[in-house]
């Protein structure tokens, strides 16, 4: 079935066209993090580590579309080096797990992969663990989440996106 799954989602526009637009008008009301019951693209959580099991949370985060824009200078001339639009140096993927990280506190962001796109915004959901639950300190693939040094690892570029966005994922 993940295999069927991920087909589909190998070009969404073409498979999933009216699901998928119709998704996106309901997202656009929702707040900008908002926790979710089960992933949309299950093939893609389970391969990235998500188990359907307590001590998991999925959450979606929109994420505004292109570069960062400051904001214009008051009075007198404009400096000559002073650009409005700049690029922020780390991925839209790694910003959107930062804000899921400052939502939930009390949770590890594991990874997280992309839902959506249109013209303004960016899905991407993001899979979160509870490293205190008794469920993942025992599970032997998770329990590495609960030592002291994997604390705030989406801060500190740890994730899958933060180490590409640093250049050591090739």
């Amino acid at each position: 079935m993940a295999n069927y799954m991920a087909r589909l989602w190998k070009r969404p526009e073409e498979n999933l066209g009216g699901i998928l637009k119709k998704r996106m008008i309901m997202w656009r009301k929702e707040p900008v993090v908002n926790r979710i019951e089960r992933p949309t693209r299950l093939d893609r959580a389970r391969s990235l580590g998500y188990k359907a099991k307590q001590g998991f949370v999925v959450v979606r985060v929109r994420v505004k579309r292109g570069k960062r824009k400051r904001p214009k200078p008051s009075g007198g001339r404009g400096p000559k080096k002073a650009g409005r639009f700049f690029s922020l140096g780390k991925s839209k993927r790694v910003v959107a797990e930062e804000k899921a990280a400052r939502k939930f506190p009390n949770l590890q962001v594991l990874n997280s992969y992309l839902v959506g796109e249109d013209g303004v915004y960016k899905w991407f959901e993001c899979i979160l663990v509870d490293a205190n639950h008794p469920g993942i300190r025992k599970d032997r693939d998770l329990k590495w989440l609960s030592e002291k040094q994997h604390k705030n690892r989406v801060f500190r570029g740890l994730t899958s996106a933060g180490k590409k966005s640093r250049g050591l994922r090739k």
